[in-house]
């Protein structure tokens, strides 16, 4: 039986807080509670509250809190006293991360990289991809798209569409070109075909790009989803005039969407992927930017970070790819959930006449504002369920829960949402039936 969440509402002694913290934390404004303990989908204040995660790290957690098997190799990793730090130093650790890398994911998909391992965040990944794609084609230019996300460090930032997280860059963000994503104009309007004739067309003002760098699903820009056919067409875009196809799957990755990579079986092969998030398995730093060989164009130390040395992030990351990858099963599993999830929010868009977004099992709402969809989301919280926002306008509410969460504890979360969507909407619903 799935235990129920049961909420507080006490408060905890936040004076540490700001006496000392920067004002730039978010979460912990709309999730005011002290957590102390988490285990698979739950997570656990110190005042005896206990959540249902639907955040997961924004999708850092695609495995849950504390998975028993990650958590065993690492704990049997730090026992024997195991490297920890390493730089880029060989080490048993490393070892058997990349071998298991090539033998589970890489091989069985027809894939050729090389590792990068760069600084721990998903940003850093970004950093590396595009400095590389410069470095290899001598180009300045990159090309983003309308509501991408892809980290908060300077390059990244610039590849970055958000206003506000733009303006705290406090210089000019240059050499990107922000592009319209699948969709952006409406069903009617290619926008893969709008680039096209921008990149042929001498007199557009579109520099030759060095690299086009692209979600497969925009986490932060509000699940839009691009169809594999516009991917295709990007991919040939991006090859016909000389520049590399950069696929961020930094939130898109590690199953959420119901395979390994992203675009699985869409009938295209990236130049470089980016990798961060629920790469460790177990929230642990570890970010990855994989390239092609003939790209692999580095001097020894042109590119480093103190950690990319992980040896910590590489134990727990072999370990997921060894039980959740090594077959289909847990693929399997994650598209069957999927199914679900798409299900119920479907029936919850109908019931109020809203649209849903996203693929696999990074899915959400589409409330008629922002304010609305922040109403929903506090509401769940007071209920026990902790979920977020997403979006252009903060108004899509966003579900991106453990992939290993159980069909209980999935329908326990759905139903509170679609009760607290109910009763945010309900009232807007009966002044205007009036």
């Amino acid at each position: 039986m799935t235990m129920k969440p049961q909420p507080t509402r006490i408060r905890p002694d936040t004076d540490i807080y700001k006496r000392r913290e920067s004002t730039v934390r978010s979460y912990s404004r709309s999730m005011p509670r002290q957590f102390d303990k988490a285990l698979g989908s739950w997570l656990y204040s110190n005042d005896g509250g206990r959540y249902l995660d639907f955040l997961a790290g924004c999708s850092t957690l695609n495995y849950g809190h504390n998975h028993p098997v990650l958590k065993d190799a690492l704990l049997e990793y730090i026992e024997s006293d195991g490297i920890a730090h390493g730089l880029d130093l060989h080490t048993d650790a490393k070892e058997r991360f990349l071998k298991t890398l090539e033998e589970v994911i890489l091989k069985p998909r027809g894939l050729d990289y090389r590792a990068m391992f760069t600084g721990p965040t998903g940003t850093n990944a970004v950093e590396a991809a595009i400095k590389l794609a410069r470095k290899v084609t001598g180009r300045e230019m990159v090309i983003a798209f309308t509501n991408g996300f892809h980290g908060m460090t300077l390059g990244a930032l610039a590849c970055t569409g958000n206003a506000q997280k733009r303006g705290g860059a406090g210089v000019p963000l240059s050499h990107v070109s922000h592009e319209p994503f699948d969709g952006y104009y409406g069903p009617d309007v290619d926008t893969a075909d709008l680039l096209e004739q921008r990149l042929a067309d001498p007199s557009s003002g579109l520099d030759a790009p060095a690299a086009i760098l692209v979600e497969t699903v925009q986490g932060e820009g509000g699940l839009n989803a691009a169809s594999p056919e516009w991917l295709r067409k990007v991919a040939k875009i991006a090859k016909r005039h000389g520049a590399l196809l950069i696929v961020d799957d930094i939130q898109a990755g590690s199953g959420r969407t119901g395979s390994f990579f992203s675009f699985e079986g869409m009938g295209f092969v990236p130049d470089m992927v980016t990798q961060a998030k629920s790469l460790s398995g177990m929230g642990l730093p570890f970010a990855l930017t994989l390239v092609r060989p003939e790209l692999d164009q580095w001097t020894p130390g042109e590119h480093n970070g103190t950690f990319r040395g992980n040896n910590h992030a590489f134990v727990t990351a072999e370990a997921a790819l060894r039980h959740f990858w090594s077959d289909d099963s847990f693929a399997r599993d994650i598209n069957r959930r999927a199914g679900i999830l798409e299900d119920r929010l479907g029936r919850i868009a109908r019931r109020h006449d809203l649209q849903t977004r996203g693929r696999g099992m990074m899915r959400g709402v589409v409330m008629p504002s922002g304010d609305a969809a922040d109403d929903v989301t506090s509401a769940c919280f007071d209920r026990g369920l902790i979920i977020e926002t997403s979006g252009a306008h903060d108004e899509v509410v966003k579900v991106l829960c453990p992939l290993t969460i159980d069909d209980a504890e999935l329908g326990a979360g759905l139903d509170i949402l679609e009760e607290c969507v109910s009763d945010v909407l309900a009232p807007a619903l009966a002044v205007a039936a009036e």
